[in-house]
């Protein structure tokens, strides 16, 4: 008689995957929103220096006159 191993997954095996995949949705999703907060900075950051630049230009020529 010989023995066959059985190669189909078990309950188990199946839901150490799903848990795997969960942990990688998380780190995604948290990757996803440190880099959607970055952008915004940016943004925020580039209005900034353009709102000051224009000001400065405004002030700078109404001194001038």
């Amino acid at each position: 008689m010989t023995s066959t191993t059985n190669k189909e997954p078990t309950l188990a095996d199946v839901i150490e995957k799903l848990d795997k995949l969960s942990r990688d949705s998380e780190k995604f999703n948290d990757r996803f929103s440190n880099y959607q907060q970055a952008t915004q900075w940016v943004v925020q950051l580039a209005f900034t220096l353009i709102a000051s630049a224009t000001i400065t230009v405004i002030i700078t020529s109404v001194f001038r006159k």
